[in-house]
């Protein structure tokens, strides 16, 4: 790997935010649940580990009892320049159905596009282009 990944504790709601950032994103998901590892600290259920892997990789679980769970400030995640334009604008908009848009994805004064979004989840996103040429 030649970039940090970014793990995720969930409070109880891995799967489903795991499987939304599959949904937008797109790659392969793959859930292994505190039974699967034999883990007692959790309900058996509870995702012990989940990676989405493809074009924007992310892991994450369920935090176990007593354990912080997803808290930002000062970090977004940036996306700057990470896909064709049309897929920037695809993903963008799919962040923002439950969470909350802080700047349009739109062009700027510098000449550039980009765009802020916290996601249902509570993580931040900055996504945006260079123009094309």
């Amino acid at each position: 790997m030649a970039a940090p990944l970014v793990y995720l504790s969930f409070p109880g709601t891995a799967r489903e935010a795991l499987g939304f950032y599959a949904e937008v994103f797109g790659g392969e998901l793959t859930l292994h649940s505190y039974e699967d590892f034999g883990r007692t600290d959790g309900p058996p259920e509870a995702v012990a580990h989940g990676m989405l892997d493809g074009v924007v990789a992310l892991a994450g679980s369920d935090a176990a009892a007593g354990a912080q769970t997803v808290r930002f400030e000062g970090l977004m995640l940036s996306l700057l320049g990470t896909a064709e334009p049309a897929i920037l604008h695809e993903w963008f908009d799919k962040l923002s159905v439950g969470g909350s848009g802080i700047d349009p994805l739109a062009p700027k004064p510098w000449g550039a596009s980009d765009g802020q979004v916290t996601d249902r989840h509570g993580l931040r996103w900055l996504i945006g282009y260079e123009p094309q040429t």
